[in-house]
């Protein structure tokens, strides 16, 4: 078959089509795949950061700071020290402690 000048035979036919939109359809699917893959990964990566945000807020509170210490030796309660004052004055009043001894004895007891 001639040709009439300037024109071109067109080479591959429905051949070539098929095999061109193959080329496109696969690409397009490797593309697609690696869009779907991306933001699997993305969702997934949002999701980890989520429960980690929710598993710090859960996380039990710190302890409570430990109790102020117990103040060191007291004096005696109420009673106990009035019952003690009054025996000092007792032993002063019968002549078995002298003023200094009885005030150095008060002065011990109360602190």
């Amino acid at each position: 078959m001639m040709m009439r000048p300037g024109m071109r035979r067109r080479r591959g036919g429905l051949l070539h089509a098929a095999a061109a939109t193959a080329v496109v359809a696969g690409t397009a699917t490797a593309v697609s795949g690696g869009m779907r893959k991306h933001q699997a990964e993305k969702a997934q990566t949002e999701a980890d950061a989520a429960a980690l945000q929710q598993q710090q807020a859960d996380a039990a509170p710190p302890p409570p700071p430990p109790p102020p210490p117990v103040p060191a030796a007291a004096a005696p309660a109420g009673d106990d020290l009035v019952s003690k004052l009054t025996e000092l004055a007792q032993l002063k009043e019968q002549g078995i402690l002298t003023d200094a001894e009885f005030d150095a004895a008060k002065a011990k007891l109360l602190g």
